[in-house]
């Protein structure tokens, strides 16, 4: 009795969001994202890395929401080489490199993988560690999709992305150790996905 072999790129198993997907289709100018947190959630979901399912990490406690989708660029990896372009930070985080999308039409469900355009990021402080968000929009977005720099596009939707990650740790008497140290254009932005992508290759190899 032969047995079939499965026709690519039909997957028999799903791969781990993080490590089984492709960086994305041109990188570091256009990426995948996989989306881990939309506009409409009061809830902060994260991968778990063992698993590659999405894990409830905790309930927000401010009524801060996420001004864009939220989520991470596979076979990315903040160490060192994220480190050295960051203004204060001594160190990666040990993520995959956050991203948030806009998008002008509602997406209203995690776990969707989407083509992003790079065109900006913030360069965050936590506790010393680089976690920078980059800042994309969805490919052939119909109001954003011809956005190639960060100064294409209104400045209050980045004031409200440096609001939300300057704040959503935020707990009423307790010190923040979070900063959004800078806000940072396209070049920049892609010197740090390209720096991820190496992190990624030195830690986890092909």
């Amino acid at each position: 009795m032969s047995s079939k072999k499965f026709p690519p790129p039909f997957y028999r198993w799903r791969p781990h969001p993080w490590h089984g997907l492709e960086v994305g289709p041109n990188p570091p100018e256009v990426v995948h994202a996989f989306i881990e947190i939309t506009p409409f959630d009061l809830i902060k979901y994260e991968l778990d890395k063992s698993t590659g399912y999405i894990r409830v990490d905790r309930p927000q406690r401010s009524s801060s929401q996420p001004p864009a989708l939220y989520g991470f660029i596979p076979r990315t990896y903040c160490d060192e080489n994220v480190a050295e372009l960051s203004l204060n930070a001594t160190r990666g985080d040990g993520d995959p490199l956050d991203i948030c999308v806009l998008s002008e039409r509602p997406i209203n469900r995690g776990e969707v993988i989407l083509n992003a355009r790079i065109v900006g990021g913030l360069d965050v402080n936590d506790n010393g560690e680089a976690d920078d968000k980059i800042i994309a929009v969805l490919e052939n977005d119909n109001v954003w999709g011809k956005a190639r720099d960060i100064s294409d596009l209104p400045e209050v939707l980045i004031e409200r992305l440096r609001h939300y990650f300057a704040t959503y740790k935020l707990v009423p008497g307790q010190e923040l150790s979070l900063t959004v140290d800078r806000v940072y254009g396209r070049e920049h932005a892609l010197r740090v996905v390209q720096a991820a992508m190496q992190d990624y290759f030195i830690e986890y190899g092909d």
